[in-house]
């Protein structure tokens, strides 16, 4: 999907940068426009799955008899729609958001290549290709450490939503 973005955006329609480095002394906005192209193939990849998800866990939460008993209950509907359809819906999204990390770090590689982008991602391929076999440890590391805190985040905001999940619980 990056090299047919790049052929739309950078070659054809010639409104986006097809390279990933702006100039020295540039603002953020410069920088934010530099980085749009290089972004689209990753939020495009995990926006599908990730939205697809948050809309099953929403149709299942509407669905279920938490929400009808909330209903009944004579609850506003803003309440019932925040304190029981998104907290529930979220569960689920928070999830796969957490999995979709390592997609996303593993896109990084192709991408920071494709885009010229002096990211982790190259240099995890930079040290592949040359054999530097303790910088590619130490890239795959913090990749792996990035993911952990990912997975680890999105257990806290579980349990935070969820008070059934809790540190602790009896089983």
């Amino acid at each position: 999907s990056g090299i047919v973005l790049i052929l739309i955006f950078g070659v054809w329609l010639r409104v986006l940068p097809i390279n990933a480095n702006w100039p020295p002394d540039t603002g953020p906005l410069t920088q934010v426009y530099y980085l749009l192209l290089p972004s689209l193939p990753l939020f495009l990849v995990l926006f599908g799955y990730i939205a697809r998800m948050a809309r099953a866990g929403t149709v299942e939460a509407l669905d279920a008899d938490y929400t009808r008993t909330a209903v009944l209950k004579g609850l506003p509907p803003r309440t019932v729609l925040w304190r029981h359809v998104l907290r529930n819906a979220l569960l689920p999204t928070i999830t796969v958001i957490a999995t979709q990390v390592g997609y996303l770090i593993g896109g990084l590689v192709v991408v920071e290549v494709l885009f010229h982008y002096q990211g982790i991602g190259s240099l995890i391929y930079v040290a592949a290709r040359s054999k530097d076999f303790p910088t590619l440890e130490a890239g795959v590391l913090t990749v792996g450490i990035i993911y952990t805190v990912a997975t680890l985040a999105a257990d806290v905001f579980t349990s935070m939503l969820n008070p059934r999940v809790r540190l602790g619980a009896a089983a």
